[in-house]
């Protein structure tokens, strides 16, 4: 009996605590793009090939073709369980507010090509921009870096920050957040 409980113990904080990135690769990523990060723009790439344009403003990010919508930035990695986890509830809030909200996911593995990741998208159902690259990196950065995932960052309509969540966080709590800033 305290076996189980001990193992329902670990996997609730793994599944809520999110995955932590190799702790390595990451700080090696960091320094190579900490000095390049400040006040840059930043040229994600989604897996189709379409260029999103990221501009640091005062208070957030400007989202080329993403102008006066809601967005949900999402670092996340295909080996991290609780970013599998969040997929379906991710799909539910692009397809409730597709008209004034998009979800851009920002892959936080190397050497991933994009055929593997729109693979992965295939498999998973995925209805979201998924974006892969360097550049992803950059963007990490610019937030402040990415220690643990998944990491999710709201901006409003304007571009500026409205909150971030750590973790698994239920669909509710993110669609009560999507509300007020719609």
């Amino acid at each position: 009996m305290k076996f189980w409980f001990a193992l329902f113990i670990a996997s609730s904080m793994l599944f809520f605590n999110g995955c932590s990135s190799d702790k390595k690769k990451t700080e090696a990523k960091s320094e190579k793009v900490q000095e390049e990060v400040k006040n840059e723009k930043i040229i994600l790439q989604d897996v189709s090939g379409k260029e999103i344009v990221v501009t640091p403003l005062e208070k957030g990010f400007s989202f080329s073709g993403y102008e006066n919508k809601v967005v949900l930035v999402n670092f996340f990695a295909t080996w991290c369980p609780p970013c599998k986890a969040e997929i379906p509830h991710l799909n539910n809030l692009q397809e409730k507010y597709k008209d004034n909200f998009v979800i851009i996911s920002v892959l936080l593995e190397e050497n991933k090509s994009n055929e593997e990741i729109s693979n992965f998208m295939k498999y998973n159902n995925i209805h979201y921009i998924i974006t892969n690259g360097l550049e992803n990196f950059k963007l990490a950065q610019s937030v402040g870096g990415v220690k643990n995932i998944p990491l999710m960052f709201l901006y409003d309509k304007e571009g500026k920050y409205s909150t971030h969540y750590v973790g698994a966080i239920p669909e509710e709590m993110i669609d009560a957040d999507i509300k007020k800033v719609l």
